[in-house]
């Protein structure tokens, strides 16, 4: 099943910022970020992706830092909660060099540090682009959360959310705005369809009304680890961010 990039994304709604969490405690009222950190036109493109504990973000993210990463200048910032386990499954399998990977430990829910207290990974990104800058790409991977986590805009100019068939073909027509708003969809694991008893014609039918013409791709990161339709989708972004 193909992209259709016959429609622009949905911006979503700008979400209130707050500082950074730290583990254990509440979050507390922000100070204006630097200069509101806009966007400069000469920055990287900032790619978040969500989605579900298991979808198969981390493999996506080792998947298209292998196939970027000669033709882009890129980084990645991880999300875990406790731990820096997504980062430490990155730099094993060396996708990047290991000063190419920061790791956030969000201490609270993941859609905390990527959509109401996004200052550390503000942080993180800004770090990698000073250490690497210029840079082309930076992705910014989120913890596992559920159907309503979503990137500040203030943090990603772009996202990508990834489910899996596992849940069975009802998911999508669930909704919430992971599904709903997201710049690209990606279905993930369908290799798994007929052994977890998923229709995914059901689900390509209930993904395109609830996404109302926002691409789709359909992947099996186990079987096409080069996942060419959503590499393309984001080197097409990255030309966009560019300026001539």
């Amino acid at each position: 099943m193909g992209l259709d990039h016959s429609h622009e994304p949905v911006a979503a709604e700008p979400h209130r910022e707050l500082r950074a969490a730290e583990p254990h405690r509440k979050l507390r009222e922000a100070k204006p970020h630097r200069e509101l950190r806009e966007a400069k036109p000469h920055r990287a493109l900032r790619l978040g992706i969500g989605g579900p504990v298991g979808s198969g973000k981390t493999a996506l993210t080792a998947a298209l830092c292998r196939l970027l990463r000669d033709e882009l200048a890129l980084a990645v910032v991880t999300n875990d909660i406790y731990t820096t386990e997504d980062a430490d499954f990155l730099r094993r399998n060396a996708v990047l060099d290991d000063d190419r990977i920061e790791a956030v430990r969000t201490g609270c829910c993941p859609h905390t540090a990527i959509r109401d207290d996004i200052s550390a990974n503000l942080d993180a990104v800004e770090l990698l682009e000073e250490r690497h800058g210029p840079l082309d790409l930076v992705i910014v991977e989120s913890g596992g959360d559920n159907l309503t986590a979503t990137f500040s805009r203030g943090l990603a100019d772009r996202q990508i959310f990834v489910l899996d068939v596992s849940g069975g073909d009802k998911v999508p027509r669930k909704g919430g705005p992971g599904v709903t708003t997201a710049d690209l969809l990606v279905v993930n694991k369908i290799d798994l369809a007929p052994l977890v008893g998923a229709d995914l014609g059901v689900m390509a039918r209930d993904a395109e009304r609830v996404r109302g013409g926002l691409p789709i791709a359909f992947t099996s990161l186990r079987e096409s680890p080069d996942v060419p339709e959503v590499a393309d989708w984001v080197r097409s972004a990255v030309r966009e961010r560019t300026p001539a």
